[in-house]
């Protein structure tokens, strides 16, 4: 079962469940879940998601951060949104990465997607990862989020796979090692989590 929309409408289910809001048979590890699509459904998955954010009848609170959108605003406190274009041209891009990377790490942005007080029944649903690379990788992203929202669950919407060991973005770059979180609905359609 690979069609995207039948996934999502799974997701959407899933994410209600007082099961998926608890943690419930995590085995005591971190309630971070992970929605791995192909990055070809990208507008696809993004449209679901606007959808579902503004959904009233959800049984859940979504919490949306979009990195990429987290990731401008952090620029734009440090005043160089607008002068990055002129960096990048006169100094290069490794110096514009270098320079961005000096703030707009996983501090800054777990200060930005911080809030409070977290309710039960909160999801915080990450978005934008692919928009947000390579300025922001998601295995170190939510090593820094972990002790931050210890309390309700994290959905990262992610396009690319995990294979419970490895994140790979796209499916096509390096994977990066992130063993804390759960694929919430496989690409065949099943729920890979223990309850």
């Amino acid at each position: 079962m690979n069609n995207i929309n039948e996934r999502l409408d799974n997701l959407k289910l899933e994410i209600q469940k007082p099961e998926f809001l608890e943690g419930k048979g995590l085995s005591n590890e971190v309630n971070i879940r992970i929605f791995c699509y192909d990055a070809q459904d990208e507008m696809i998955v993004r449209h679901f998601t606007e959808q579902l954010i503004v959904d009233q009848s959800l049984d859940c609170h979504l919490i949306e951060r979009n990195l990429y959108k987290v990731f401008l605003s952090i620029c734009d406190d440090k005043r160089i949104t607008e002068k990055a274009v002129q960096m990048e041209e006169k100094k290069g891009k490794e110096f514009l990465f270098h320079n961005l990377q000096k703030f707009a790490n996983n501090k800054s942005f777990v200060e930005k997607m911080q809030y409070e007080p977290h309710e039960p029944g909160d999801v915080l649903l990450l978005t934008g990862v692919g928009e947000v690379f390579p300025f922001m990788r998601i295995h170190s992203l939510l090593e820094a989020l972990q002790p931050e929202f210890p309390d309700i669950p994290i959905l990262v919407m992610y396009p690319g796979t995990y294979d419970g060991r490895f994140v790979r973005l796209f499916d096509k770059l390096e994977p990066n090692p992130y063993y804390r979180a759960f694929n919430i609905i496989g690409i065949d359609g099943s729920n890979h989590h223990v309850l």
